[in-house]
């Protein structure tokens, strides 16, 4: 405090004492804040004040409107970018919150995730908390949307489509040579855009975000109920932060080995097997659908569709044409579960490509309409960009141009539908490395893990290596089923009941669980519910 001479000689006095007095309080508080953050230099979001309100952002805000309606709450937690530098610059994650309402018997929080990567997972609480009954009201259900999704930072890398990373590379050299093209575009066009941020779109810092939530929430652990690419999350959770999670279920599990810049590498099989059972289930109506009485035909079907593509784009309506790249994708879509309401979903999707194979004039259904939109134009580009750049931050490694082609070719004649697509180069061959080394788990994590045997996402023989790795967990698997995605969505009562019932005691069972496939799918070559 600086003191005038025209001031009294007493006034300055009592002016400096009274600065001396200020001064020294605030240095004994610098200190002690300084102390604070040598022991904890994430202090200040550990501690930050949550500022839970209303969750809708407008008029046409259907999920926040959902999540007011049912009494949830939302809130923005800060993060730093980067983790090794927490006095820079910050980013925002956006959270969803169903409280607990049985306070005799609350559990904490359980945050939910809902896979991807890139799943946007603020609805999720409503979701599960049906499946969940009862048990739901011992949680405060936590929905999150990782960094740089949905409501939280956002990212976007500005591409005219959003279709990246599961692309197929096409009949011939010449069609791949287009698809090399592709992908080092939309490298270059994400670097030029984001990057300053990529190096930070990664599993890991998702995962320490968690953690800031679990500290911000005031809880000593965190419940977690992760689907597919979820489950990765969750294991690298536990590995970066052990001991601090209490009851943790991960469903469609998929291993760090399996996890990958190639999406599907090592699940063309199941895929293939897939399709195979789908034909089998469209062959059995083929009055309805007309794609073939036997399962053969159908295939044939969907093999002429396949090759009227390569020849020219097809044509769906006056805006969309789909080439060979982005074709099998569709498929491959159509393939994540084999309940029959999704399976007639494709059927109908086949029977309009079918049409369209032929070169008859075809307009899309709404459903289809809604696929080619995300897929061919920018209405895909903030998704695709989020999920390819975690990918490409986590994994990213430089194969050289030459491998994919040798891959694909290798497996074009065993897996024609999906082995140009899982072996297909992606932008990740042209990402700056990653930050950090990929995750390695060397824990044991008590936890209840998911997997059905035909999953044609994350395979079955992941969830059995990481089932190994973590002796204390507990594997459940659901025989016969071709499912992803299966607690709430399979419609599987002996999953429902065994998931509720461990989520509800907290106590893993004895032993591993076996359940059978969904009645009324086709039994070993059919299976179970969906998740894309």
């Amino acid at each position: 405090m600086s003191t005038s001479r025209r001031i009294k000689a007493f006034v300055a006095c009592v002016a400096v004492l009274a600065a001396t007095a200020t001064t020294t309080a605030h240095a004994t508080t610098a200190t002690a804040t300084a102390t604070a953050t040598d022991r904890d230099p994430l202090a200040r979001f550990h501690g930050q004040h949550v500022d839970w309100h209303a969750c809708a952002l407008g008029a046409e805000d259907e999920v926040g409107q959902a999540l007011d309606a049912a009494g949830a709450d939302c809130a923005d937690i800060t993060v730093p970018l980067d983790y090794a530098d927490p006095g820079g610059r910050t980013i925002t994650v956006a959270l969803s919150r169903l409280k607990a309402t049985d306070t005799a018997h609350r559990v904490g929080a359980l945050l939910l995730n809902n896979g991807g990567p890139a799943g946007p997972s603020l609805d999720m609480p409503l979701t599960k908390s049906k499946v969940m009954g009862q048990v739901a009201h011992r949680y405060d259900l936590i929905g999150m949307d990782p960094r740089f999704v949905g409501r939280s930072t956002p990212l976007d890398c500005g591409w005219d489509l959003g279709s990246a990373l599961v692309r197929s590379a096409g009949a011939d050299l010449a069609a791949y040579r287009e698809e090399v093209a592709v992908a080092r575009e939309l490298a270059g066009r994400c670097k030029r855009t984001q990057g300053d941020v990529l190096p930070y779109v990664t599993t890991r810092n998702t995962a320490r975000d968690m953690d800031v939530i679990r500290a911000a929430l005031g809880e000593d652990a965190l419940s977690y109920l992760g689907y597919s690419y979820g489950s990765y999350l969750g294991e690298v959770y536990t590995q970066l932060f052990p001991g601090r999670t209490d009851r943790m279920v991960l469903d469609s599990v998929n291993s760090p080995d399996h996890y990958s810049q190639t999406l599907l590498h090592g699940a063309e099989a199941a895929n293939e097997a897939a399709l195979r059972a789908w034909a089998s289930w469209a062959a059995a109506r083929h009055g309805t659908y007309g794609l073939g009485a036997k399962r053969a035909q159908v295939l044939a079907t969907v093999r002429h569709i396949l090759d009227a593509a390569a020849k020219e784009p097809l044509r769906l309506g006056k805006t969309y044409r789909l080439d060979e790249h982005v074709l099998p994708s569709v498929f491959i879509g159509g393939l994540g579960s084999d309940l029959d309401e999704r399976r007639a979903d494709l059927a109908r999707t086949v029977s309009l490509l079918a049409r369209a194979a032929d070169r008859k004039p075809v307009e899309p259904s709404e459903e289809l309409a809604g696929q080619l939109e995300f897929l061919l134009t920018k209405v895909g580009s903030a998704p695709s960009s989020q999920m390819t750049a975690i990918i490409c931050g986590d994994v990213a490694e430089r194969r050289g141009v030459g491998s994919y082609w040798r891959a694909v070719e290798e497996s074009r004649k065993r897996l024609p539908l999906t082995g140009p697509l899982a072996n297909n180069i992606t932008p990740c061959e042209f990402w700056d490395r990653p930050a950090e080394a990929p995750t390695v788990l060397d824990n044991d994590a008590p936890a209840l893990l998911l997997s059905a045997t035909g999953d044609p996402r994350t395979i079955y023989a992941g969830a059995k290596e990481l089932h190994d790795q973590w002796p204390s967990s507990r594997l459940l698997t659901v025989k016969g089923a071709r499912q992803h995605g299966l607690y709430g969505e399979y419609g599987n009562t002996c999953v429902d009941q065994h998931v509720t019932a461990y989520l509800r005691t907290g106590r893993l069972p004895l032993h591993d669980l076996t359940c059978k496939a969904q009645p009324g799918t086709s039994g070993p070559e059919g299976g179970a519910g969906h998740r894309s």
